[in-house]
């Protein structure tokens, strides 16, 4: 299985325990004299299976981005750049957003706010950020397809 597979897979599983949660939840309180829409015992049992699963996937998956080389580094270093990345990228664009906020006054006495920041210097570092973003993420995607999972 390439590494892309095991991260669709992580991603339904994922999905899977959340609904399995959800379910649980629903049923766990009942009008006293009615019956539970699903039994909880086998809602939990299928919760324990699948999050036993999710973990074998998580660990195969990170060792194989731990030993996977991608650059002067490994899969696992490239990964944490791109979250950086996307964690910097949502900061300057946030900031860019509420730096130009327009506002209306109706009178002069009303108070006036005024930037403090370029709005156009800063979104051009957010454009250039998200741009290296896409380009490290179309990377480490194609090396995902490329690379088998570890055991």
């Amino acid at each position: 299985m390439k590494v892309a597979e095991a991260l669709a897979l992580r991603a339904d599983t994922q999905k899977r325990l959340e609904q399995l949660k959800q379910r649980l939840v629903k049923n766990a309180r009942i009008q006293e004299g009615d019956a539970p829409e699903e039994d909880p015992a086998e809602l939990q049992a299928e919760l324990e299976k699948s999050a036993q699963e999710l973990t074998l996937l998580v660990q195969r998956i990170n060792r194989t981005n731990a030993v996977t080389r991608f650059g002067a580094g490994t899969l696992a270093d490239a990964l944490a750049e791109r979250d950086i990345l996307k964690l910097r990228y949502t900061a300057y664009r946030e900031l860019a957003s509420a730096a130009s906020t327009s506002q209306s006054r109706m009178t002069r006495s009303e108070v006036k706010f005024v930037s403090t920041v370029s709005v156009a210097a800063t979104q051009r570092k957010a454009d250039d950020l998200a741009k290296t973003f896409r380009e490290l993420d179309t990377r480490i995607q194609e090396t995902d397809w490329l690379t088998e999972l570890s055991e």
